[in-house]
């Protein structure tokens, strides 16, 4: 099964693949950077294997972007501290990852090479690595397919599987069982996810397989931890300020009005605006809008100075601090929910903030756990956005609730990482 699946993916799907990603690159420059970047990759691999010394194990981490390396790093810095003298590669599929990822436990840091046999191939020989280890969902047949036939152990942890997910229909199916069949050791998110993996992979020959949690928890919990003074005050203690946090302009369509008629029917009120691509463009557009409702604002420019202080309105131009700035504010709305899919809901949660966001959350297995524990709540139109927003404003109790009820979340899953660690060392 293995060999028809691969012929059909390396005769059909991935040269359809590439043409359009190609093409793609004349319009998207984060296509044409990645693209760059791919060209790079082996004689990046070169350079640095060299004068390896090949007494030293090397692990191979793969992610997509910049989000799910948030779930390696728990990982990365368990491993580093059972095994200091391993050598850790990270690839990075998307340029928001390989780009914006800088961190010391990172020996060598590319783009995942194409996925073509022939450059898959002379990756592993260049960099010949004990493990191959996927955190989440971004999983490249050949890379798996050719680590199988040359005994070379592959992991994915994380592992999540959406309700409805495409891939248990059953041509679909049968394409991932001869992926899934391939790996070593899969470690699911949840109970729910083990089982929908069942149905994918047969009871034959299949991999090991644990639920062991979502290490991404530890790492929003280590973060949190390093802001000693904003967790030691109460919630109520904060500004009531609401933050709207990576806005894409489908989440602006929806939550624009409501939150400018809270903020001019309650004084009280004031608002961080966070675009989700902070452009000169986006900035100026989001300040002329809110002036234009006779609120005074300002932008906020500096990853250093956190005050955000002094007008009703502050529109954030840099990235990198929200998780920071949530600590300021009394509830978040999360965007991605209109358009790619809700973004990491798990910072403002350790802030204590309830959350909103947007109806497409099925990539977010914590988004789902929000809304099932109270602490987060997922909005369709404008009117749930003002209804939820005026029921958390006006009820303390029922606003206590599900800030408890958010930080909870992220206490309960605690853990994750140790496991994952573990079963990469032993299994």
């Amino acid at each position: 099964m293995i060999i028809f699946w691969a012929f059909l993916y390396n005769l059909i799907l991935l040269p359809i693949l590439f043409i359009f990603g190609l093409i793609g690159t004349l319009f998207n420059q984060k296509l044409k950077d990645g693209f760059k970047g791919r060209m790079m990759s082996l004689p990046t691999l070169r350079s640095y294997f060299k004068d390896f010394d090949r007494s030293y194990n090397v692990y191979w981490f793969h992610v997509a972007s910049h989000g799910e390396f948030q779930q390696v790093l728990p990982v990365l810095s368990g491993l580093k501290e059972i095994e200091p003298q391993c050598t850790v590669l990270v690839s990075f599929f998307s340029p928001a990852g390989y780009q914006n990822v800088k961190n010391e436990q990172i020996d060598c840091k590319i783009y995942l090479p194409f996925d073509f046999i022939w450059s898959i191939g002379k990756a592993l020989r260049i960099i010949r690595p004990k493990k191959i280890i996927f955190a989440g969902y971004d999983i490249w047949p050949n890379l798996v397919w050719i680590s199988y036939l040359r005994n070379i152990h592959t992991t994915i942890f994380a592992a999540y599987f959406k309700d409805k997910t495409y891939k248990i229909f059953p041509v679909i199916r049968n394409f991932y069982r001869s992926v899934y069949h391939s790996f070593s050791a899969i470690y699911t998110i949840s109970r729910s996810d083990y089982l929908l993996l069942q149905k994918i992979v047969s009871v034959n020959k299949s991999p090991l397989i644990r639920v062991l949690g979502n290490p991404r928890y530890d790492q929003v919990k280590n973060h949190a931890n390093t802001f000693t003074k904003e967790r030691t005050m109460s919630v109520l203690q904060r500004e009531k300020r609401i933050v709207a946090g990576s806005v894409w302009p489908e989440d602006e369509a929806i939550i624009s009005q409501p939150i400018i008629q809270l903020l001019k029917e309650n004084e009280e009120i004031s608002l961080l605006w966070v675009p989700h691509e902070p452009t000169d463009q986006n900035i100026q557009a989001a300040i002329k809008k809110f002036e234009k409702h006779g609120f005074s604002v300002n932008g906020h420019n500096s990853k250093f100075n956190l005050d955000i202080r002094g007008a009703r309105v502050v529109v954030v131009g840099v990235v990198g601090i929200l998780a920071k700035l949530y600590w300021q504010c009394q509830i978040a709305y999360l965007g991605g929910g209109f358009s790619t899919g809700v973004h990491n809901v798990m910072e403002p949660a350790i802030a204590r903030l309830p959350v909103l966001f947007g109806p497409k959350h099925d990539n977010s297995p914590e988004a789902g756990e929000l809304i099932q524990a109270g602490g987060g709540f997922s909005v369709k139109t404008s009117m749930d956005v003002t209804t939820k927003f005026s029921a958390l404003l006006d009820d303390q109790d029922y606003y206590m609730n599900a800030s408890y009820a958010a930080t909870d979340v992220i206490h309960r899953n605690l853990g994750s990482s140790t496991r994952v660690v573990r079963g990469i060392i032993r299994d």
